[in-house]
């Protein structure tokens, strides 16, 4: 029995710029890794592409003024409200300048607290609770909430979000309320600038009785005077990528991930799986922030990495299964209960599996740990051995 299972790698790649034939550089580098490493690719092998390369390579990018070309048309006149955008410089900054270019009567900016939906602390829990103030009822303007909690910048930024939006649109109006309606009392023209909720916020502002309701992941779903867009997304999993300008989740993702993975049968004969991955699905436990703030963890990758995974839970079955048994006899045995699951032979529901979720997610969070967002120079992971067992010789 081999004492190595999965294995996941970072590949240096060369600096990308737009219009680079990306699926070639894919494979070229990973073809070098193979020659440097003595190592060599197999089916089932999975390289996972980061989606800002991908995105680069296509020149998928949007201007202020094209967002604002786009907002202006989508709410022609009036004032216009922002339900629950996140707390971040290169994220939502960008767009909110957008948003503000398209000049409207005025622009009102509600924020969830003490939190925005990935975990951006504005105050801690804590001074929520020492406060007697219910999150689920009490709303505040920006002067209360900074009469209530004091100072209100980031723990890790040190940047006061309330301050900077309001600058970046106009001296807009701050509310800072959980319920997605108390926008409504200003405007009935909104966009919803969550993430993950987006969908259940669009339909409470409808019901509620608002007349214009967009989520950011309805602009920029078509090229806006020689944008870039994306038609699934609009405008979430944006970047800032200079002061004017935001690189787009890329499109055309299912397109470049056969391509990869076709190229690498033609070189190797091996049929390897391929995505591309962003965000990773994973919270930090000390500052309480949730990284996803893409709205998938991947959008796109090949057939073989649709589904779940199908494991049992090791550590369940050792305990309560082969308490008994020591050494080889112990491996010898559990080797033999994953054979038996893989040829459905247990003639029963297995009930001790692992959490369900999905391949991607899974798969994606790992690769954007070995990547980083700094200077590693490693947007290609390559992972080798992610579907083997412990019964895999």
């Amino acid at each position: 029995m081999r004492t190595f299972g999965t294995q996941a790698v970072g590949i240096r790649a060369p600096v990308i710029y737009e219009g680079d034939n990306l699926p070639e550089i894919v494979v070229n580098s990973i073809m070098e890794y193979v020659k440097e490493s003595g190592s060599c690719i197999c089916d089932r092998d999975i390289v996972a592409v980061k989606e800002s390369i991908v995105a680069r390579a296509q020149g998928n990018y949007a201007s202020i003024a094209q967002i604002a070309a786009d907002v202006r048309e989508k709410f022609p006149s009036g004032a216009v409200g922002i339900v629950f955008p996140i707390l971040s410089r290169n994220r939502f900054s960008m767009l909110l300048r957008g948003i503000a270019a398209a000049k409207f009567d005025k622009l009102y900016i509600q924020l969830s607290y003490p939190s925005d939906e990935v975990g951006n602390h504005i105050v801690s829990a804590e001074q929520i609770f020492e406060s007697g103030v219910n999150p689920y009822r009490d709303v505040f303007s920006e002067q209360e909430f900074r009469a209530r909690f004091g100072d209100l910048k980031h723990r890790f930024t040190a940047i006061d979000y309330l301050e900077l939006y309001r600058t970046l649109g106009n001296q807009a109006e701050i509310i800072l309320a959980n319920d997605p309606c108390e926008i409504l009392k200003y405007t009935k023209n909104v966009i919803a600038a969550d993430i993950h909720t987006r969908a259940q916020t669009k339909s409470r502002l409808r019901a509620g009785g608002a007349e214009k309701v967009f989520g950011l992941d309805d602009i920029l779903t078509k090229s806006i005077n020689n944008s870039g867009y994306n038609e699934t997304y609009g405008l979430l999993g944006t970047n800032k990528a200079s002061e004017d300008k935001v690189k787009l989740f890329p499109r055309s993702g299912k397109v470049f991930v056969e391509k990869v993975q076709q190229l690498i049968f033609e070189k190797t004969g091996a049929k390897v799986e391929v995505l591309i991955y962003g965000d990773g699905a994973f919270k930090d436990p000390a500052g309480k922030i949730w990284e996803l703030a893409d709205p998938v963890v991947s959008p796109a990758f090949t057939d073989g990495l649709n589904g779940l995974p199908n494991e049992l839970k090791f550590k369940y079955i050792v305990d309560n299964e082969f308490a008994d048994k020591r050494g080889k006899e112990a491996q010898e045995a559990m080797i033999e209960r994953i054979r038996c699951k893989q040829k459905n032979l247990m003639g029963r529901e297995e009930t001790e599996g692992t959490t369900p979720r999905r391949l991607t997610d899974l798969i994606g969070s790992l690769c954007d740990l070995i990547s980083g967002s700094g200077d590693k120079g490693t947007p290609i992971i390559l992972v080798k051995g992610y579907f083997d067992n412990y019964a895999c010789e």
